[in-house]
């Protein structure tokens, strides 16, 4: 009986569609689920919900258990998923926004670069690296599957810090493409395409159908597409550097120097940039949560359909050797060349009996490359804070951020992370 351990398991909708694909997933009906929450409520609404999909979609095959001991939930394991969030809504995620927004910087995400994203990896990655101690005792073997946010920081530190097999997975990669086509009113079907580069700025370097290249077509159409719409920044983006890029306008739009500042206030309009969206979208969840929870604890039918999450494909890869490609961050071992060998890479990469087997790129076309390093940048040095304790790694990792070091100067960006860090208090391990 395989066995996967959720950690984060009180992230309800998110352990449904995994583990629910899962239990629709032959070589994986069978399995053992162990559920593990610091949120013992949360945990046992998922544990519910879980059973009765069990139960009405997988004739109740999957032994589905909670636990509140950690180790005993990772004991054995072979593959561990991670979706925790440490710090929450309230009071991390308010502090990552509302602290900068009094120096007048503002975000749109905050959770995989930027100020929000440096300190939300600062107090993720201790947690990362306790699982890391207990799967090196209890589950060595096993593989991680790494959903939280900031991807390229979070995978980095388990790759480089334990001997932990670990791949991060994001749903970027697989609706890049079709989102792109679908903007546009184009036809989707037959269309082939290859995406590389890193989390959250992965571009889309070739797009064909019936070995046609597509690109002239889809700058033409987006050119022409009347405004405003949600895909501004990437259109812009697309235009002055050539190519599409994975993730949204709001991420991207906080990525770079270039849409979200202060002095030209006009930019947010013109580019539909929706400051504050994390904050508002978590507001509007927890709302919505009481209603849409209380619906799916009450179903007692509730059935499920198998999603796209990459999850359940990969462990199926690796349970029947049939190979499955999916969109990875792995480490740049040469991967692509012109990135730098210590950073996470988003790349192709096969699956099949003996692991995932990350796919060699090559060169990214030179402002690609370009535009990545000035993300990695602040990934590497914010990695270095955590594993050093130094808090001027700290400062180095936001002086370098592209949209961070736009809008501060030197001084306002030390005083800036002292207050952040400060105000996290506990949520945080001690700099010195």
């Amino acid at each position: 009986m395989t066995k996967i351990a959720f950690m984060g398991a009180g992230s309800t909708i998110f352990a449904k569609n995994v583990l629910g694909d899962v239990m629709l997933t032959s070589s994986l009906c069978d399995s053992e689920i162990a559920l593990y929450d610091i949120d013992p409520k949360r945990l046992k609404e998922s544990e519910i919900i879980l059973n009765n999909i069990n139960k009405n979609s997988n004739s109740g095959r999957a032994k589905i258990t909670s636990y509140s001991d950690r180790k005993e939930a990772l004991r054995g394991a072979k593959y561990v998923v991670n979706a925790i969030q440490v710090g929450g809504y309230e009071p991390c995620t308010v502090t990552d926004f509302e602290i900068p927004k009094k120096y007048g910087l503002r975000q749109t995400i905050g959770d995989t670069l930027g100020i929000g994203g440096i300190f939300r990896a600062l107090r993720t990655i201790p947690v990362l690296l306790d699982f890391a101690r207990d799967m090196e005792e209890v589950c060595k073997d096993a593989l991680f599957l790494n959903y939280t946010n900031p991807m390229a920081i979070l995978t980095g530190a388990m790759l480089k810090s334990t001997s932990i097999k670990t791949v991060g997975l994001c749903h970027s990669v697989q609706v890049c493409a079709s989102h792109l086509l679908e903007g546009l009113n184009m036809d989707t079907k037959g269309v082939q395409w290859k995406i590389a580069g890193i989390n959250h700025m992965a571009w889309l370097l070739e797009i064909t159908k019936d070995g046609v290249d597509l690109y002239p077509e889809i700058k033409r159409k987006a050119l022409q597409r009347e405004t405003p719409h949600n895909d501004m920044v990437r259109y812009e983006i697309m235009k002055r550097f050539g190519y599409y890029v994975t993730e949204s306008s709001e991420h991207n739009s906080e990525y770079m120097p270039y849409f979200i500042k202060s002095k030209y206030p006009k930019l947010i309009e013109k580019f539909n940039i929706p400051l504050d969206e994390y904050p508002r979208r978590c507001v509007e969840q927890i709302k919505n949560w009481h209603q849409m929870g209380k619906d799916l604890l009450d179903n007692k039918s509730i059935e499920h359909k198998r999603t796209t999450e990459y999850a359940s494909y990969i462990m199926e890869a690796m349970e029947t050797n049939i190979p499955y490609k999916i969109g990875g961050n792995v480490l740049n071992t040469g991967l692509i060349t012109n990135l730098p060998k210590d950073a996470v890479v988003e790349v192709p990469c096969l699956v099949d009996s003996s692991g995932v087997t990350p796919c060699y790129v090559g060169e990214l076309p030179p402002q690609l490359a370009a535009l990545n390093r000035t993300n990695i940048n602040t990934q590497l040095l914010t990695l270095e804070a955590a594993i050093t304790s130094k808090k001027e790694y700290i400062y180095h990792a936001a002086m370098l951020d592209p949209h961070t070091s736009s809008e501060l100067s030197i001084d306002e960006i030390v005083s800036l992370c002292d207050d952040l860090i400060e105000a996290h208090g506990n949520w945080l391990p001690k700099f010195v």
